[in-house]
């Protein structure tokens, strides 16, 4: 059975190894306690520190980064990480940000990842919207990601990225055969902008695992940081009358790897 080990560093950041890749998701390596803007004069505190420190992490062949503008996706210590990478994949804007070695895509157009001995890995950009309707030009570009490489036997590993749960979203299962989902949560709100928000709710999170029905559920990015709204014990409580959905469901220690069937 073919395996892909998903490491949660903390927040959205994972560590994904599969078949001699090493692939790192939004890095967020900052201590706790520092303040962070995210527009509209609204701001959060870091409140917990990475699981594994930037040091410890060891190389990266690529960085699948949803969004290069905030904080809780890329902080100081993470902005470091990306040199030595050997790709960072995000958004077309955020890449000319960037510069260097990041590639820019806009939602579903696709990039591949080749090495010597390695299978490649075909990555398509999926849509996001993180916040309500008509708050791009404040909250930014954000895509989400979709991995496929020979030898997957349960479908497309899908990072979510930073969305609520909307239109093109809810289509996404219309395109893509999804096997794992590393799925974004947290309910984002600030105090400024209740009652808004900016990222799936629970709630939402269960639909959209619905609609999917991918193999195996993975949520990231709801523990961390004081904009996160909702943690595990409010997905827990959703997912009860979910069964369905619940028995789907892998949450991942921090620090510690765990091997999923891919």
């Amino acid at each position: 059975m073919r395996e892909a080990r998903f490491t949660h560093i903390g927040g959205p950041t994972t560590l994904i190894e599969v078949d001699g890749w090493r692939l790192l998701t939004d890095p967020t390596f900052d201590p706790p306690g520092g303040r962070y803007g995210f527009g509209w004069g609204s701001s959060s505190r870091k409140l917990a520190g990475p699981a594994v420190a930037a040091a410890d992490v060891g190389p990266v062949d690529a960085v699948l980064l949803s969004h290069d503008h905030h904080g809780d996706n890329l902080d100081a210590a993470g902005r470091a990480l990306l040199p030595a990478a050997g790709t960072v994949v995000t958004t077309a804007s955020g890449a000319a940000r960037l510069g260097g070695n990041a590639r820019g895509l806009a939602a579903w157009q696709k990039t591949r990842l080749e090495a010597s001995g390695r299978p490649s890995i075909e990555i398509t950009a999926t849509p996001c919207r993180h916040g309500p309707p008509l708050s791009r030009p404040v909250a930014g570009d954000v895509i989400g990601f979709a991995l496929r490489w020979d030898g997957q036997e349960h479908g497309q590993l899908w990072m979510t990225g930073d969305t609520v749960l909307y239109g093109a979203v809810r289509r996404v299962p219309e395109r893509l055969d999804v096997g794992t989902m590393l799925l974004h949560l947290g309910c984002v709100r600030f105090p400024v902008t209740v009652p808004l928000r900016y990222t799936m709710t629970a709630r939402e999170g269960v639909a959209l695992c619905r609609l999917v029905a991918p193999r195996t559920v993975l949520p990231v990015h709801y523990e961390g940081w004081e904009h996160f709204r909702q943690g595990r014990e409010d997905v827990e409580r959703e997912l009860v009358a979910a069964p369905d959905v619940r028995e789907r469901f892998r949450w991942l220690p921090l620090g510690a790897g765990v091997d999923i069937p891919v």
